[in-house]
């Protein structure tokens, strides 16, 4: 059984999520910058081990992410994955987990990367958005793609509006995602291109405004 950490910054909804999917995994620890998470307590009542290393105690980049590092190797994780998890990390970070290290990212990456996307995609008059899992390279919101799922951008959305429906794709896919690594289903080559084993074939679209509108 497939061992995994999790780190959050703050309510871990997407932690939530995968914490009650029933996976065929151990959660053996839930990490967090801030010792005010609110997750962290949701990650106690789900009987996970907490701990908090806290970036503002550390000088840089560099020192946080070798500290944070040596917590999670800790629990010897096979899989490490970010729940809105804010801090951007540095490459030495990323490469020492490569191929091991999930993130969801509410954009169909490789569009929006970075902050306040629903703000953007309203702001570009976006018809469709929607949320990314993907492999975490050095490159910002930038790695293998996993899986996305859309949402359509409707007349009168707000960012809050927009943001609650890409959320509640964001608790379905992640969970799947992760699913798939603990089968061993996802293979990332060499080139950085995810393949999922015995996928089925994807059906249907998603148009917004629909063709009989």
């Amino acid at each position: 059984m497939k061992r995994i950490v999790i780190l959050i910054s703050g309510r871990g909804s997407n932690m939530d999520a995968l914490l009650n999917a029933g996976l065929p995994a151990r959660f053996v620890a839930v990490i967090s910058n801030n010792p005010d998470a609110r997750g962290l307590a949701t990650a106690r009542d789900h009987g996970v081990a907490t701990a908090v290393v806290d970036h503002r105690a550390f000088g840089d980049r560099g020192a946080f992410d070798a500290a944070l590092a040596a917590e999670i190797d800790r629990h010897e994780p096979d899989l490490v994955v970010l729940a809105g998890f804010m801090r951007v990390l540095t490459d030495a970070f990323v490469g020492r987990y490569h191929g091991r290290l999930l993130n969801i990212h509410p954009s169909l990456l490789p569009a929006f990367p970075g902050l306040d996307t629903h703000r953007r995609a309203l702001e570009t008059g976006a018809r469709i958005h929607g949320c990314t899992v993907h492999f975490v390279t050095p490159a910002l919101d930038h790695g293998p793609i996993v899986i996305q799922a859309a949402v359509p951008v409707l007349p009168g959305d707000t960012e809050e509006k927009l943001a609650a429906r890409v959320l509640r794709e964001e608790h379905r896919i992640y969970p799947q995602a992760v699913r798939w690594f603990c089968e061993d289903r996802l293979l990332l080559d060499a080139a950085g291109a995810v393949t999922l084993r015995k996928a089925a074939e994807a059906r249907g679209a998603l148009v917004s405004p629909p063709l009989d509108a």
